[in-house]
């Protein structure tokens, strides 16, 4: 019976190893698609060294995972105490710290109202001024979602022109409408667009457009995350039962 359960329990570990080996892998084609990405979305990330920084830790622990399921399935299979327990240590680290990236998460939410972007654009943002990483990062937003502002064009009533000539109008570039959604596209009408003809404009605000674009890969990424957490803590359950069932 204790042999029945021994091998029962190996098989078990090998089986929760290997759902950690293929969200190593997800992680790792993600990380690497955020990066590699032609359609406008590699820009964003390019323009943001927050984003930028994002994508790497997420090529990071892909890796990991990958390499840590791959350990674990081995020392399932061959029995290896050794391998075992660093494999235990090692998912514990990795478990306590994805624990507390999502507890300050969601202690910090506050943070990603429409309120605080708001104010953030207002008080940063520098129209076409491509060498502020802040307002080249809104630039390629409201380009590549084919929105303006958070909350639409008004939202820059109260950001400065750098210029005060007749050709820049209150709405920046950016909101206009254009052939191809993309930064190589050309405006529809950029004369009519920076006086205010609302028909060549993108009227939407990016807070909407954006939260209706990812609503779904939102509650399918906090589902992702709570399905690892759970596979990892059975992982490292089986881990210490294999650990003490070898002699």
């Amino acid at each position: 019976m204790e042999g029945d359960c021994l091998s029962c329990m190996k098989y078990l570990m090998f089986l929760f190893n290997f759902f950690i080996f293929l969200g190593g892998a997800c992680l790792l084609g993600v990380g690497i698609w955020v990066i590699v990405d032609p359609t406008g979305f590699r820009e964003i990330v390019a323009a943001n060294p927050l984003l930028f920084t994002g994508a790497y830790i997420m090529l990071a622990m892909g890796a990991m995972l990958f390499l840590l399921g791959f350990l674990g399935c081995c020392g399932a299979i061959r029995e290896n105490k050794c391998l075992l327990l660093f494999f235990f240590m090692f998912i514990l680290l990795i478990f306590l710290a994805e624990l507390s990236a999502a507890i300050l998460a969601f202690i910090f939410r506050e943070n990603l109202t429409r309120e605080f972007f708001t104010k953030e654009l207002k008080k940063h943002y520098l129209r076409n001024n491509d060498t502020d990483v802040f307002s080249a990062t809104w630039n390629s937003v409201m380009i590549t979602f084919a929105c303006c502002g958070v909350n639409g064009p008004e939202d820059f009533e109260a950001v400065p022109r750098l210029s005060h000539s007749s050709s820049e109008g209150v709405t920046p570039e950016a909101c206009c409408q254009r052939e191809i959604q993309s930064r190589e596209g050309m405006v529809v009408d950029r004369e009519a667009c920076l006086t205010g003809v609302e028909r060549f404009q993108n009227r939407q605000g990016c807070y909407t457009v954006i939260l209706n674009s990812f609503e779904t890969y939102v509650y399918l990424a906090g589902a992702l995350a709570i399905g690892v957490l759970a596979i990892e803590l059975f992982a490292m359950i089986f881990a210490m039962c294999l650990f003490r069932g070898i002699q």
